[in-house]
């Protein structure tokens, strides 16, 4: 296989970008993307496709993802995580009960509005928000909608030294900033608080439990590097399949449009296979000529992948 996908464990201290560098250097390839972002000081699930594998990267990035995070009561910082500057101090003298975290957290299950932190990527009139905040503009920050689809309490600790910590598991749309949720978290329970620490333990189809650390790569030869990745399409198991025929294979392999008589492909994107278990192609509802459907991106060996 001299394409597939990397389930990489991400450490802390490197960013995404320091990581696709390493894996270009370990996989002798600079056909390498990663699917989306993890903070520096995040650790856990990173995808990253190599070789061909990144036509599929853009499917990624709207992967639902998992998180684990510790939230930290008393105080609040410049970055929403362990590692800003002070900004917000409250000392937590006495305990938050594990009921009141709980009311607190059913509040921010669902969809909701957020407000993306100063240190983010987000882009405001061409600039990362980062960039203002290095330089100390203030600027109007775009509060968007995101999707908590899970959120359950794990842990909780006394307060102890003027703070209080306890641990939350989870599953958000992309987008979600896990830092802002857990100041926004600490606010509705009257305190100033921060994400002390986060791992990112599923991206999609990507597991945590399933992924390579650098060491274990670095001690391997570039073959058994490359048997490690995982198939292009473990990254599109969102999509329904169908599988085609030798006549219709043959068809799809050219990139055909295709009837869809009485909807008998369905009304949404989904993956056609061969009969041999083969990928060939991603199709879709015909955009503007009805009861057709058309290629969105083909998959098959003839189309280069």
């Amino acid at each position: 296989m001299d394409a597939g996908i990397v389930a990489l464990y991400k450490p802390r201290g490197m960013t995404s970008h320091d990581c696709v560098n390493r894996i270009r250097r370990l996989y002798k390839t600079k056909k390498v993307g990663h699917t989306g972002t993890l903070d520096p000081e995040v650790d856990g699930v990173l995808p990253i496709c190599i070789g061909k594998a990144t036509k599929v990267a853009e499917y990624m990035s709207d992967f639902d993802k998992t998180y684990k995070g510790d939230v930290t009561l008393g105080f609040t910082t410049t970055t929403e995580d362990a590692y800003g500057e002070v900004v917000e101090q409250r000392p937590v003298l006495q305990s938050v009960s594990k009921s009141q975290i709980e009311a607190a957290l059913t509040q921010f299950q669902g969809a909701i509005m957020q407000t993306p932190p100063y240190y983010s990527a987000v882009k405001v009139n061409g600039k990362r928000l980062y960039e203002y905040a290095r330089k100390g503009i203030e600027v109007d920050r775009p509060t968007r909608q995101v999707n908590i689809h899970e959120l359950t309490l794990t842990h909780v600790e006394e307060a102890k030294d003027d703070t209080q910590r306890f641990s939350f598991h989870v599953r958000c749309s992309k987008g979600t900033y896990v830092r802002t949720l857990a100041v926004d978290i600490g606010d509705l329970l009257g305190f100033p608080a921060h994400m002390s620490s986060l791992t990112r333990t599923a991206s999609g189809s990507f597991e945590l439990a399933n992924t390579i650390t650098f060491e274990t790569l670095e001690n391997l030869t570039l073959e058994e590097r490359y048997e490690k990745l995982l198939p292009f399409d473990h990254a599109l198991t969102n999509f329904p399949r169908r599988t085609a025929d030798r006549t219709l294979e043959e068809r799809i392999k050219n990139g055909a449009v295709l009837a869809n008589e009485d909807q008998i492909f369905g009304d949404t994107r989904f993956l056609f296979y061969n009969e041999d278990g083969e990928c060939l192609a991603l199709y879709q509802p015909h955009p503007t000529k009805e009861g057709l459907i058309k290629p969105v991106k083909l998959f098959s060996q003839a189309a280069g992948l």
